[in-house]
């Protein structure tokens, strides 16, 4: 069991009387122990904020405590049931119709149009963090960027339409940083070009991504400069899942020893996770420089053999047409083979888009990814993220603007209850309330 756990021991007695000879002394000799591990249901409970009203005679001055900042003004919900509402649709995959019903099991009836409201309250609360969060992903040298349909309402027209949501992540683990990984969203209504540019404006370096058409522009050569912006590492996986899919459709032996060749460039890539750019450099040269030459005429080969018009044919044409880019890892030990980080920070939202189905507008989609954002980040951080949404969201319109960065969830711990009460007075002595002839009165 984790240590972490609160416990409660209960003692089962035996009975007083010695069921051989009816005597009714014992001596203890020890004890047997079982662990089980139990639930404590979640519960709701009802805060009341009461603030008195003091006078003092002497000198007719009235002072009352400052009301706590509520995260929604006027509102009803605590900084902890946003929290756990976010973190149960944008982490737990859980719409918020079915936390209604679930909701209404425990005698509260909170309608999940109440909670949409919420949640954009919520996304405009933290969206400067999300800001910040996404200046530190485009400040990285070797980004990972992909993007997933997310359907959304077009009220004006009366139907659903196809929205995106795109990911860039920067994730340095790999080879040995101890920077912390951050990851960030956009929604767009569509899936041009332009979108997958402003995701990635003004970053430069290399760019882990797959095929699609519109990062070309990005890899092109600046007039200015004469180099590209971003330039292209594109992804094995991504590559591997076409031959895999023929060899699951056709059995093909050729497909098989193609994946057998690429199975043995991710064993290396296993072996040196985690070590120093210059160390994963020198591993590839003397052992995945040899496979990539094997593997690369392997296939020219095959695709002599087999028709033009052939799935396998198609596959082998796209590993071998972005050769360049699918072999650039070998030269760097910054850059990774495949672009699975934005695969895993992709998979999140393929999960709840099975759950939720559609979003109920482009401002939805927008208020999504800036939650997503938030969560994910703390994921990749270890962080768990409705502890940090419940701390935050607590905190962050009193904390100063200057210091918004200490809130970041790489940077963030959970405060003591001694620190949070040492905070307290000297916040309520700052917002004291003097009312009466001497104005300058402090009480």
């Amino acid at each position: 069991m984790p240590d972490h756990l609160p416990t409660e021991t209960i003692v089962h007695e035996v009975p007083c009387v010695c069921p051989t000879c009816g005597g009714e002394k014992f001596g203890r000799i020890g004890a047997d122990e079982r662990e089980v591990l139990e639930y404590a249901p979640s519960h709701f409970k009802r805060i009341v904020h009461v603030r008195p009203n003091l006078s003092r005679r002497a000198c007719e001055t009235i002072v009352q405590a400052p009301m706590p900042t509520l995260p929604i003004e006027k509102g009803r919900p605590g900084p902890t049931l946003l929290a756990h509402v976010a973190v149960s649709k944008f982490c737990d995959h859980l719409p918020l119709h079915r936390q209604a019903d679930i909701y209404a099991r425990q005698g509260i009836a909170i309608d999940r149009s109440v909670m949409a409201g919420w949640m954009g309250h919520l996304a405009a609360l933290l969206e400067p963090l999300s800001a910040r969060i996404e200046r530190r992903v485009r400040a990285g040298s070797a980004l990972h960027a992909d993007d997933t349909p997310v359907p959304a309402l077009d009220p004006g027209r009366g139907w659903i339409k196809t929205g995106r949501l795109w990911t860039a992540v920067r994730d340095e683990r790999p080879f040995g940083s101890t920077a912390p990984p951050a990851a960030f969203y956009r929604y767009s209504p569509d899936r041009k070009a332009e979108h997958a540019h402003a995701l990635l404006a003004g970053c430069r370096g290399f760019l882990h991504a797959d095929g699609y058409a519109g990062f070309a522009d990005l890899y092109e050569s600046e007039p200015t400069t004469g180099v590209p912006r971003l330039t292209e590492v594109a992804c094995r996986a991504h590559a591997r899942r076409k031959i895999y899919d023929v060899h699951a459709e056709t059995g093909s032996p050729a497909a098989r020893e193609a994946l057998e060749r690429i199975a043995r460039l991710f064993a290396v890539e296993a072996d040196i996770r985690g070590r120093n750019p210059a160390d994963r450099r020198d591993a590839r040269h003397r052992r995945s420089a040899p496979i990539l030459a094997e593997l690369k005429t392997f296939l020219d080969a095959t695709l002599a053999t087999i028709s033009g018009k052939s799935s396998f044919a198609g596959a082998i044409r796209y590993a071998t047409s972005r050769w360049a880019a699918l072999t650039r890892f070998v030269d760097d030990g910054r850059l990774e083979m495949t672009n699975n980080a934005a695969e895993r920070a992709i998979r999140p939202l393929a999960l709840g888009r099975k759950n939720y189905l559609f979003a109920g507008s482009d401002a939805g989609g927008r208020r999504a990814a800036i939650l997503y954002t938030l969560i994910e980040t703390c994921r990749l951080n270890d962080i768990d993220p409705e502890a940090w949404l419940s701390d935050v969201v607590a905190r962050i319109a009193d904390h100063p603007i200057n210091r918004l960065d200490d809130l970041l969830p790489w940077k963030w711990s959970l405060p003591s209850a001694q620190c949070k009460a040492a905070r307290e007075p000297a916040r309520r002595r700052a917002a004291t309330l003097t009312y009466g002839p001497h104005s300058d009165h402090n009480s």
